[in-house]
């Protein structure tokens, strides 16, 4: 089973929906419990990294996203939920991420006013590892962004995919048993979907 961590996100039923339309065995939930005891966990985002971070220590989710990282089972991050695996965010200074990996989340840059901010719609991605949730992708593919703020990771080699808008973006990593996207794959089509399909056969490879 598959737990989505639901802390009030608004993409949490999307993401639901994409897993159940490809037959995965899947529940929303913000139970501690049920997060550590599920076979792989999902930690979707839409909304600020400050009210996010907040949220998340008032439900005690914090604990229960480190501990189910530590026990090794596979962890998909999705927009939000990339930004959140950092220490911090520009977007709200005060707040504490969950600082597993390094590295500065910024405000993407407008380029003097001639790019839109957020950041939203079809890009072109670079994959960078063709393991994981990108195996047996090819090419470039493009898919559905949107955020205004993006990761620049210290540690190149976590990188998975990159993009370009206003400047480089790291637009996946990869680590062990955590995958994170700045994109939605719930919302990137047939790409996407292949994604989420990689990702369950993770799942079920360590059941």
């Amino acid at each position: 089973m598959i737990a989505i961590i639901d802390y009030g996100a608004g993409n949490v039923q999307s993401v639901y929906k994409a897993f159940r339309h490809i037959g995965a065995d899947c529940l929303v939930t913000d139970d501690k419990q049920t997060i550590l005891s599920a076979d792989g966990a999902v930690l979707p985002g839409v909304g600020s990294f400050g009210d996010t971070v907040d949220t998340m220590r008032k439900r005690g989710l914090q604990e229960a996203i480190l501990g189910f990282i530590d026990s090794g089972k596979p962890f998909l991050g999705i927009c939000l939920g990339l930004q959140l695996l950092f220490p911090e965010s520009e977007e709200s200074p005060d707040a504490q991420g969950l600082g597993i990996f390094e590295g500065t989340v910024a405000r993407i840059p407008n380029d003097g006013g001639r790019l839109k901010i957020p950041h939203m719609g079809w890009n072109s991605i670079e994959i960078k590892k063709h393991s994981g949730i990108f195996k047996g992708i090819e090419g470039e593919p493009y898919v559905y962004f949107v955020h205004s703020y993006y990761l620049n990771a210290k540690d190149k080699s976590i990188v998975a995919a990159t993009t370009q808008y206003g400047t480089e973006i790291d637009a996946a990593v990869e680590y062990k048993n955590v995958t994170a996207t700045q994109f939605h794959p719930e919302k990137s089509g047939e790409t996407g979907l292949k994604m989420l399909k990689n990702f369950v056969e993770m799942v079920d490879n360590v059941r």
